[in-house]
């Protein structure tokens, strides 16, 4: 049989619902609001089989009202699924029209599954000569494969497999795949509620098939089985057959397979590009026209087709000798891109005035013209992505719409410091607004130069992060989506990354202007669209008194960096290899064997096949069984083997993440750590640390602890102190929820889990006991997160019955609190957000979804980012104004690092009374809640010593 006598049949839902899930931590939500996670996953999916496969033949095949016969066979068939979500309920129709653009039959039968209309349509092809591919990862296909029918399975991970007669044999242990009818039936399906035989799992069902190779011989020979199952599979028999028969897939929907219809053709690009616009797919619209393209006849005279050009069908155009689609075969040395007619903007096809400034006359000239703006946009060229070490190549500025200056800065650094010079009256001035994307990077930039970026800032990428906290927020995605325009890449100046990859300074002048000015450009114009839109989502205040002063701070504190002992680190990385050796060999002992700790498959086979520790291991998608933390913490309690493998890989990864890494991230002009405050990265307002990430050295374990041992003040002159605010989060919950008993307690400065503990187990405060307290304390910062009963079980001694007790008797005794996190919730149902103190907005979209678990998270969020975002806005008012007495006190004193609740600094020792004073003062008066704010100030030789 030839190659490209194929067809590939695809089940819509299933990959619809895969790429739906695929995203369901990060969804993909556009400007507008819309999720669009199910139609990039699925799109991201068609694209993948047409490149890998390049199919003669292809359809899309959908459900329609369900499977009515199955429904009249058996009432309860799939009753049990969950609401199907709101994203895969907007995407359905989009995708039809996607698949109607690109000319791919939708086939699709009303009263008919999409198994059904693909095994239908999978049969015909069979008989008309064709090898049928059926996309989709849903083993109940496996039964319709045949010596030319095959399932093509996308593989978790990325890439496919394909499934013929031995593979399926294989998996199924059967010796035809239309057996795979009896194994469904005999095992039954949850996800479509089929009953099966009770107490048949896979294994029985693959030992009945091999013993008799159907169900129906199963029941012909029930006198051989014993005890309960006998019993079992004789008093079942007609739920088996039932089970058999909506296990199997129909073949004969009123469709039909036309091959002449069902060929791929080319696609309406300009529409489908239009659609993928207004989704804002921006990638997509490459990998789409990079999938379709257009093949010349003659490679010497290829050219870039415009779609538009020609309006003849693709028949027509091969016959004219003009471009022919060949998106299946062909010297790929003849394939070109098609260009298509995008609507969005560009530098070439939008009037622009860019110009570099001359030396001598003309820097004059635009400095007296830069020192009469009111507002003017900068945005520096370095030859790094590093702001300690790069050096600048240039400096771009603009005030007007379309128009702007570049300003060459000399490789020579005397000459470079005197042009600095000469625009350091800009940069000093308090008079001019500075407008900037990602600001902080230029001024640490400038900060190597001796320059102070001083007046008003307004910084592009935070006032989006306040305006839409889960979208993305570099330049390019925000022109794309704002202004409709797409910028110059980087990679078409300097190429990607690699040794081949250039500097900046080696880029043509005049190439350097276009990208830099358009850079200042188009930010200019950001803060024009987003200058509205602050004020619109009531978060003005948020930005100009609390995110950029922030900026400042943070600068700031990455140019301070923090000293480290690199020889404490060294001996720790000794002690840990000892440690990880000591455990090695405890847990070889146990499993009685060697074997690869860290390999999952490996592990998974020794825990679950050869000590066999749980009767039904979960497994992957894969295939492979589940090691991951969350089933591994479940059963360590149980097994010491299991203690022993958890804790080897916490020691593992301390030592990979931290111990050998910390040294190498030391900046060798400072000697010093610098890491990177990311503001706008997580929703709930608190900052992230980058590069290296101080926010998670592990503080629960002992080896842990030790890691921050090693970092240390500059000198013998300073001293480290470490001031963390006590249980804030706890205090803002209380103060919100107006939970009197618990302001009570912290106003009386009790134990708040000592009194919590007395309250919910109704013992006197001081007979409370250690364990008590310790559950106590689990469900008073669980209750923030949403903890359950099977949570509360797992953090705790306690079983799932005595975790439900202790949570219920805990609203019981917080009556307040319990209403206010439904006050919470039904706020963000009505509005579609909730907000901390300070007015910070949490959006959440899936907060009306009918999707149970979707919702539940979307309803936690509700409750936890209001108390997680107000704590990381009080701390960053606390950092402020430290930073501003530090600053107006002329301190030797610096702030360091902050992580979450505490922040770190490296102390002059002589100024160490008047510190401790003043940052408790100024991080317990940051912000006024009913419930007074307690900061803990120690010090130490070290970061431990001081925490």
């Amino acid at each position: 049989m030839s190659d490209n006598k194929r067809v590939f049949l695809v089940d819509a839902f299933a990959l619809i619902f895969r790429g739906y899930y695929a995203f369901i931590k990060n969804p993909r939500i556009n400007s507008k609001g819309t999720d669009t996670s199910a139609i990039l996953g699925f799109m991201n999916s068609l694209l993948d089989v047409i490149k890998r496969e390049r199919p003669d033949h292809l359809a899309v095949c959908f459900d329609k009202g369900g499977s009515a016969d199955r429904v009249e066979m058996f009432e309860a068939y799939k009753a049990n699924r969950d609401e199907t979500p709101e994203a895969i309920k907007i995407a359905v129709p989009i995708i039809q029209e996607i698949l109607k653009a690109m000319h791919i039959p939708i086939m699709v039968k009303a009263g008919f599954e999409a198994d059904d209309v693909i095994g239908t349509l999978a049969k015909q092809a069979e008989k008309e000569g064709y090898q049928t591919f059926m996309v989709t990862p849903d083993k109940d296909f496996a039964q319709l494969v045949s010596e030319n029918i095959f399932m093509y399975r996308p593989v978790f991970g990325g890439g496919y497999e394909t499934w013929g007669i031995p593979e399926v044999q294989k998996k199924f242990e059967v010796t035809d795949p239309l057996q795979v009818i009896d194994f469904l039936g005999m095992m039954g399906d949850a996800s479509d509620n089929i009953p099966g035989l009770p107490g048949v799992g896979e294994k029985t069902a693959k030992k009945f098939l091999a013993a008799y190779g159907s169900m129906e011989n199963l029941f012909e020979h029930t006198h051989e089985l014993k005890g309960k199952m006998k019993e079992k599979i004789e008093a079942n028999k007609e739920l088996g057959l039932l089970s058999k028969k909506l296990a199997t897939i129909m073949l004969d929907v009123p469709v039909e397979f036309n091959a002449k219809d069902f060929e791929l053709d080319q696609p309406d690009i300009p529409k489908v590009t239009e659609i993928f616009e207004e989704l804002e797919f921006r990638r997509l619209i490459d990998n789409f026209t990079k999938t379709f393209a257009v093949k010349t006849e003659d490679a010497s005279t290829e050219t870039a087709t415009k779609s538009t050009e020609n309006k003849a069908t693709p028949k027509e155009e091969a016959s004219a000798g003009a471009g022919q689609f060949s998106l299946f075969g062909g010297d790929p040395a003849n394939v070109t891109e098609v260009v298509t007619e995008h609507t969005r903007k560009t530098a070439e096809n939008t009037s622009h005035f860019y110009q570099s400034v001359a030396e001598g006359m003309g820097t004059k000239l635009f400095l007296k013209n830069l020192m009469s703006q009111t507002s003017v946009c900068f945005d520096t060229e370095t030859t790094g992505l590093n702001p300690l070490t790069a050096e600048l190549v240039g400096i771009s500025f603009s005030w007007e719409t379309g128009k702007g200056f570049y300003l060459p800065f000399p490789e020579d650094k005397t000459e470079a410091q005197a042009l600095i010079e000469q625009v350091r009256p800009f940069f000093e001035s308090e008079s001019i607004e500075k407008i900037g994307q990602n600001l902080k990077y230029d001024i640490k930039v400038l900060a190597k130069y001796n320059i102070e970026v001083r007046g008003k800032l307004f910084d592009t990428m935070l006032a989006h992060y306040l305006i839409n906290p889960d979208m993305r927020h570099n330049m390019d995605i925000l022109a794309e989506t704002y202004l409709n325009y797409t910028p110059i890449s980087i990679t078409e100046l300097i190429g990607k990354k690699g040794k081949n990859q250039l500097s900046m300074r080696d880029v043509p002048l005049e190439k350097q202007t276009e990208y830099a000015v358009e850079d200042a450009d188009i930010t200019l114009q950001l803060k024009e669209h987003f200058t509205n839109e602050l004020g619109e989502a009531n978060t003005q205040k948020l930005f100009d008194e609390i995110e950029i002063p922030l900026l400042r701070v943070l600068a700031a504190m990455e140019l301070e960096g923090i000293n480290l002992d690199k020889d404490f680190l060294n001996s720790l990385a000794e002690a840990l290899n000892n440690d990880i050796e000591t455990l090695e060999k405890s847990i070889y002992e146990a499993a009685g064997e060697e074997f690869n700790i860290a390999s999952p498959k490996q592990l998974g086979i020794v825990l679950f096949e050869k000590l066999k520790l749980v009767d039904k291991p979960k497994k992957t998608k894969t295939g492979q069984y589940a090691t991951g933390e969350d089933i591994l913490s479940y059963l360590a309690k149980d097994h010491a083997i299991i203690q022993n493998i958890l804790d080897y890989r916490g020691l593992a990864k301390l030592k990979s993440t931290y111990v050998d890494a910390l040294p190498l991230q030391v900046e060798p002009s400072t000697g010093r750590v610098h890491t990177d405050y990311m503001q706008t990265v997580a929703a709930t307002g608190r900052l992230s640390s980058n590069n290296p990430n101080l926010q998670n050295i592990p503080i629960r374990t002992e080896r842990g602890r030790q890691v921050r041992k090693a970092f240390v003040p500059r000198s013998e002159e300073y001293t480290l102190l470490a001031a963390d605010y006590s249980q804030i989060e706890l205090r803002i919950i209380a103060a919100l929820s107006e939970e009197e008993t618990m302001i009570s307690a912290f106003k009386n400065g009790e134990d708040i889990h000592a009194s919590t503990a007395s309250k919910v187990f109704n013992v006197p405060l001081d007979e409370v006991t250690r364990e008590q307290r310790s559950n106590a304390k689990t469900v008073n910062f669980g209750i923030i997160y949403g903890v359950s009963a099977f949570g509360l079980s797992n953090q705790t001694d306690l079983s799932r019955g005595e975790a439900k007790e202790l949570i219920d008797t805990y609203y019981e005794t917080y009556p307040k609190l319990r209403a206010y996190m439904s006050e919470q919730v039904d706020f963000a149902r009505d509005n579609g957000y909730v907000q901390t103190v300070l007015g910070r907005r949490r959006y959440l979209k899936d907060i009306n979804s009918r999707n149970g678990v979707v919702r539940g998270a979307a309803e936690r969020n509700a409750v936890n980012a209001p108390i997680q975002g107000s704590a990381a806005d009080i701390i960053k008012i606390a950092m402020i104004n430290i930073f501003n007495k530090l600053n107006a006190g002329d301190f030797k004193t610096k702030m360091l690092l902050q992580v979450h609740d505490e922040l770190v600094f490296d102390v002059y020792k002589p100024e160490l009374e008047s510190i401790k004073t003043l940052v408790k003062t100024e991080m317990e008066n940051a912000y006024t809640l009913e419930v007074p704010l307690d900061v803990e100030i120690d010090t130490g030789l070290n970061w431990l010593e001081a925490h």
